[in-house]
């Protein structure tokens, strides 16, 4: 009987240990993050006014293509956070990184000469991930649905 209270509490011990050096970690992580999204930004700005004698068209290019990557490392962050509010990460955040990761490269396809096949299995991948995305809002776990709800009569006045 003692013996197991100790490795019950041992096993708290390592998993308070555990938690508070993966918040360790994923705080700088995140700070990391931070600073390769400042870095980003400033660099799309850069790359912008070194595309501006080539025309409208490879600035436009590098302004979509630095965006969505922008986007996939907010979304990345976003996993981050919602890993410190709830103590667990949302699959539909590491779906929704996936996706813009594919998007963007689909769009980096438009500037390229690829293959149909590539943008074909692009597209499909990209279909299947928004499936699995409804898929998982669909069946959470967190947020279990009555079947049934009750109805209460209102009283006329």
């Amino acid at each position: 009987m003692k013996t197991t209270k100790k490795i019950k509490k041992m096993n708290n011990a390592v998993t308070e240990v555990f938690e508070a050096l993966s918040r360790i970690i994923l705080s700088l992580l995140l700070g990391i993050l931070l600073i390769v999204l400042l870095r980003a930004t400033i660099g799309t700005f850069f790359e912008l006014r070194a595309q501006f004698d080539h025309g409208v068209h490879e600035m436009l290019k590098v302004a979509m293509v630095n965006s969505l990557g922008i986007l996939a490392i907010l979304e990345v962050f976003k996993t981050g956070l919602a890993y410190f509010a709830s103590g667990r990460v949302k699959v539909t955040y590491i779906i929704d990184t996936v996706i813009v990761v594919v998007l963007t490269e689909l769009m980096i396809f438009w500037f390229k000469d690829v293959g149909h096949e590539k943008i074909l299995l692009a597209i499909a991948l990209i279909l299947s991930l928004i499936v699995a995305r409804i898929l998982t809002i669909r069946f959470s776990p967190g947020e279990k649905k009555s079947e049934q709800t009750e109805v209460t009569p209102s009283k006329a006045a």
